[in-house]
């Protein structure tokens, strides 16, 4: 197997069922950077219920501010990063036509160019993972994979995005999706 096969970057990860009570139950991480030192991903699916005008203070162009703001994960919950899109986007880092950014000069600059083939979305914080404990999360099976699209990322509503994903994984993964919040009550 080849090293870049064994990296999850580009995939989505999703509560296996297994997280129950965490920080990341019934989650989805999109997995931006994954090699032997780690990982780096963004939850998809909380919002703050606030909007980025709201929390951040940088001068942003008005079509920015009026975006909500995501809880990308628990680690620095002050630090900003932000997925964005273009289906001319040579350089993505993270798939195709899908960038990964952090600065806000570059923020201000994306904003500024938005159209409704260019997307963004902002997130508060990061989830991260040190070498070798991502790898052991999958062993344990905390996680199941699925693969990233653009659709998944900007175009399906966040309270329904694990739940979406697993019924597409297919009928094993129904009841799971289907599973109330609280198994106590079932």
């Amino acid at each position: 197997m080849a090293d870049k096969d064994k990296y999850l970057k580009g995939q989505l990860l999703l509560d296996s069922g297994q997280l129950s009570g965490s920080f990341f139950q019934h989650t989805v991480v999109l997995i931006c950077q994954h090699d032997a030192e780690g990982a780096f991903g963004l939850m998809l699916n909380r919002g703050t219920g606030k909007s980025v005008g709201d929390m951040i203070v940088a001068d942003l162009p008005e079509a920015l501010k009026e975006c909500p703001l995501y809880v990308g994960g628990p680690v620095q919950p002050s630090a900003l990063s932000f997925l964005y899109s273009d289906p001319l986007l040579p350089d993505a880092n993270v798939m195709a036509n899908l960038s990964l950014g952090h600065s806000i000069e570059e923020l201000v600059e994306l904003g500024e160019g938005l159209s409704p083939v260019r997307k963004i979305k902002m997130f508060a914080g990061y989830a991260g993972w040190s070498p070798g404990q991502l790898e052991g999360e999958m062993t344990r099976k905390s996680w199941l994979t699925y693969p990233a699209s653009l659709e998944l990322v900007f175009d399906t509503a966040p309270e329904e995005l694990w739940r979406n994903i697993l019924r597409r994984k297919g009928w094993k993964y129904k009841l799971l999706a289907q599973a109330p919040e609280d198994l106590s009550t079932n």
